[in-house]
């Protein structure tokens, strides 16, 4: 059966020694991006953080300073990744948005953990020779505002993975699951190789 093309981003899974993601993320801070943000989209810190005193309702108060801030991040070779994006701070006027419109200041909950491996759709064919290899995102498809879901997917297609330590992701395995194979828009285990919190490593 083929593998249905229905891209999500990046979706947590379990750390690399095998235990399960718990949910553990840290709250960033979006200024009022640009661009539109969704669940599952990678992000990376700018150097910056929140200038004045931000209060979420019902999630905690951030004095000045203590969110660092965070913006998309941005397809390609030798562009790193803090984390991503696993879900917002509610706003009060808006409970059942899913995104973060573009231009609005919001908190992001990101998971930043350098040992998460997560899961991604390949906008093309995975072949089995491919596992092991560094590859990088592309935003071919944009997020979406019914379900929230970002539209970040791995390459194949302009930038094939290849052993490359500039790369942002590395290829860890095809998901072991009876609705994926190995193929045209299958679904990969990846873990962010290009990430600010952690050293680049070669693929093999």
């Amino acid at each position: 059966m083929a593998n249905i093309d229905a891209p999500f981003g990046l979706r947590p899974l379990r750390h690399r020694n095998g235990a399960p993601y718990n949910g553990a993320v840290n709250p960033y801070y979006i200024a009022g991006d640009v661009a539109a943000l969704f669940i599952g989209d990678p992000v990376v810190k700018t150097g910056e953080s929140n200038t004045a005193a931000i209060t979420v309702p019902g999630g905690g108060h951030f004095p000045i300073g203590t969110l660092p801030e965070v913006t998309k991040a941005t397809a390609g070779d030798g562009n790193a990744i803090t984390g991503v994006i696993v879900g917002f701070a509610a706003l009060p006027d808006n409970l059942s948005l899913k995104h973060n419109t573009a231009n609005t200041e919001r908190v992001a909950f990101v998971c930043d953990d350098p040992d998460v491996v997560f899961e991604i759709q390949a906008d093309g064919t995975i072949a089995a020779a491919q596992v092991g290899l560094n590859a990088v995102l592309i935003y071919t498809n944009a997020g979406s505002a019914i379900t929230g879901y970002s539209g970040a997917e791995l390459d194949t297609t302009i930038d094939v993975p290849a052993a490359d330590a500039s790369n942002q992701l590395t290829i860890q395995r095809v998901v072991n699951r009876e609705d994926n194979a190995a193929g045209a828009n299958a679904r990969v285990e990846v873990k962010i190789n290009n990430h600010t919190e952690s050293n680049a490593t070669l693929g093999l």
